[in-house]
């Protein structure tokens, strides 16, 4: 555990803002840092700068069947697992500069204690119902599976990696026994039913007040939120749950990692991680407060408090609908004033994929480009996915850093360091007449209050763009004024001009240190900038006369095409590599008598057509010879219906006919799926006659 002490000021508004808590079954990526923590950390350091009383609570999230599952692997306890990556990510957020307050972690004692206090009393309330239903349970792994270890066909888009609880392609609520053909995603096998009790949330008890405080922010008892002001996915998102119909989701699970249910006939059973997680916030607050020697109520129960989450677009619904549900029946904890989920983050023309190592990890970033942090801050919060989805490249983010941060930013920088070095002895003297340009000065104040307001609204990317502009502004001041062909004929307006520059400088360097902290205190240090408060921008008396300048060298270095080139070939190399690739577990044995009751035909596909409201799948007409066949296959994504017809394919004739998105399909193509998910057709290497058997 990490904790932070801080003075407190003493203001009537306070900032609580929360990072989502990171799995700790693995490293975390540049998709992460960009979706939650790099945004949180920005609007934290500005709040900071501008003297608000904020705390930034964040920590691991330590529990659930995936890191059970890891642990069994690799042969150790879970334990084990959690300390090895709650470790890695600690010091990857340290390297990169997100400076959290307390980073706790949800297998220490204090989180038990509190979310355990937490579901007695919504139990003690009566906010649960308690059922007995069938689930599904994953008979090779011996356990029942949590939501997200079910995937299948989403039944109202026809997506076909949709998650047991929702789709992540049309957003929609799933409950797992919806899902067309679901699979487990530990074995890759159909689960099995089994009867389980476990305590639910009736989620659609909570619609009405849910509603009018999305929709208009007002709730009694609740701070007041600015719909306005939430991002358009949000809204939009949360509007589809409630829109569809909330229903109940059970809050316990069968496991043996996590939160146990504190109830006698809970043996074998621990809180559902979408009520054990979210409680982390508050244990981390608990543990922050007890160092510093406050109250965490102050935070949680204070109407003045603004709370802040900062997620990934995945968490959407949990932050805004069911952790929002679980706070307000507990009683008096203040609910969201803003929930700025981002989009995801893609990579090289793909989406990122830990499974297939198609990441850039945090942590190998941090060995490949020593002293670079500030670099990628740079680059994702210029690219970063606030509205749509964005795309992290090898070759842009060279660009960005050679053509914005050295030559803009940086150039402005070194240009007006040696030429006060050059004609001053680094000496910065006062200005005479800094009338004649009050339009460089109306100008720098006008970028300041853009890049103010962008921050306040969680526009990052545009707050960036304006801190970028002072350094533009800065450039093209020397451009216009040329003091080195001044210096011999008037010292004095040189003198002027190099003065208004190292304050422009200055404002630049306390606008960019929300983006990039560490570039900007080696910027301070240089320029003899006092202080950072954001208070001061805009201001040309940042730098005081006679103050001595230390130019310690460039601010950024240019990245070469064989660092880039070496990265790509890492990624490349890493995702094909055939170690990572994981393939489907064999089955079990069967006889060679139960192997001939399969009916396996050629036939011809006379006819293919999309099917309505589905993505994945295709209507075929088959001619068998003996008779014609329509079948619907998950095929869409790999064929075109017009590269099907007239194409010879195997079908398994003899499987009992199915309906299939209210289509009966009549059997099924044989396919070959590689470890990447692609498919290909299997069909004779020669013509032969429909009908004919394949033995």
């Amino acid at each position: 555990m990490r904790i932070r002490k801080i003075s407190m000021p003493s203001k009537l508004k306070k900032h609580l803002v929360t990072a989502a808590l990171p799995y700790a079954n693995g490293p975390l990526h540049i998709g992460h840092l960009a979706g939650a923590y790099l945004p949180a950390d920005i609007y934290v350091r500005f709040l900071k700068s501008k003297g608000e009383d904020v705390v930034f609570v964040c920590g691991s999230d330590e529990h659930g069947a995936a890191i059970t599952l890891r642990a069994k692997k690799e042969g150790k306890s879970p334990l084990e697992i959690v300390n090895k990556y709650h470790e890695l990510n600690k010091k990857a957020f340290e390297n990169l500069g997100i400076d959290f307050d307390v980073y706790h972690r949800t297998s220490a004692p204090l989180h038990h204690k509190t979310a355990e206090e937490f579901f007695l009393t919504l139990e003690r309330k009566g906010v649960f119902t308690k059922e007995t239903s069938e689930q599904f349970y994953d008979e090779t792994y011996g356990q029942f599976l949590a939501d997200r270890y079910i995937t299948g066909e989403c039944p109202k888009c026809g997506y076909d990696n949709a998650y047991g609880d929702q789709c992540e392609n049309c957003g929609s609520a799933l409950s797992p026994s919806e899902l067309v053909a679901p699979k487990s995603t530990l074995s890759g096998e159909s689960p099995v039913l089994k009867t389980t009790t476990h305590w639910y949330l009736p989620m659609q008890d909570h619609e009405a007040w849910l509603k009018d405080w999305i929709e208009h922010g007002t709730l009694e008892g609740q701070p007041h939120h600015l719909p306005e002001d939430w991002r358009n996915q949000v809204i939009g998102q949360c509007k589809s749950w409630l829109d569809a119909g909330l229903r109940p989701r059970a809050m316990t699970r069968d496991l043996d990692w996590g939160v146990k249910v504190p109830i006698k006939d809970a043996e074998g059973k621990v809180l559902y991680v979408w009520l054990d997680a979210p409680i982390g916030y508050i244990s981390a607050t608990k543990a922050w407060a007890k160092e510093n020697k406050t109250s965490w109520e102050d935070l949680w129960l204070n109407q003045d408090t603004e709370l802040v989450h900062f997620i990934g677009k995945d968490n959407i619904v949990f932050h805004c609908i069911i952790f929002p549900i679980l706070l307000k029946a507990h009683g008096k904890f203040i609910l969201p004033y803003n929930v700025p989920a981002n989009e995801f983050l893609n990579l090289q023309g793909k989406k990122i994929s830990t499974s297939r190592n198609w990441a850039v990890w945090l942590h190998e970033y941090i060995n490949d480009f020593p002293e670079k942090e500030d670099v990628l801050r740079y680059v994702l919060c210029s690219i970063a996915p606030e509205q749509k989805d964005s795309e992290f490249t090898w070759e842009d983010f060279q660009a960005r850093n050679n053509n914005e941060l050295v030559a803009i930013f940086g150039n402005f920088v070194n240009r007006t360091l040696v030429l006060t070095d050059k004609y001053f002895d680094g000496k910065v003297h006062a200005a005479k007449d800094l009338k004649q340009y009050d339009n460089i000065v109306k100008e720098l104040k006008d970028i300041v209050n853009r890049c103010t307001k962008a921050l306040n609204k969680f526009q990052f990317r545009l707050a960036l763009n304006e801190a970028m502009a002072i350094c533009r502004l800065g450039n093209k001041f020397l451009a216009d004024e040329e003091p080195w062909k001044l210096i011999k004929t008037d010292e004095q307006k040189v003198q002027d001009i190099l003065y208004l520059s190292l304050q422009i400088c200055a404002n630049a360097c306390i606008a960019f240190t929300p983006f990039i902290p560490k570039s900007c205190q080696k910027l301070q240090r240089m320029i003899g900038l006092r202080s950072s408060n954001w208070d001061q921008l805009g201001g040309i008396e940042l730098i005081l006369p006679n103050c001595t300048i230390k130019n310690e060298g460039l601010l950024f270095k240019k990245i070469d095409d064989d660092a880039i080139q070496k990265e790509i070939q890492k990624l490349t190399e890493t995702h094909n590599d055939k170690k990572q690739l994981k393939y489907a577990p064999m089955k079990e044995n069967i006889s060679f008598d139960e192997f001939q009751k399969i009916d396996l035909r050629l036939g011809t596909i006379q006819s293919a057509e999309k099917v309505e409201k589905s993505n994945k799948l295709l209507k075929l007409s088959v001619d068998l010879g003996f008779e014609q066949r329509t079948i619907v296959s998950g095929i869409a994504k790999h064929y075109s219906p017009n590269d099907l017809i007239g194409k010879q394919v195997e079908v398994i004739v003899n499987l009992a006919a199915r309906k299939i998105m209210g289509i009966e399909s009549q059997g099924m193509l044989l396919m070959a799926e590689d470890p990447e998910g692609d498919l290909s057709l299997l069909n004779p290497d020669k013509e032969i006659s429909n009908g004919s058997t394949i033995n």
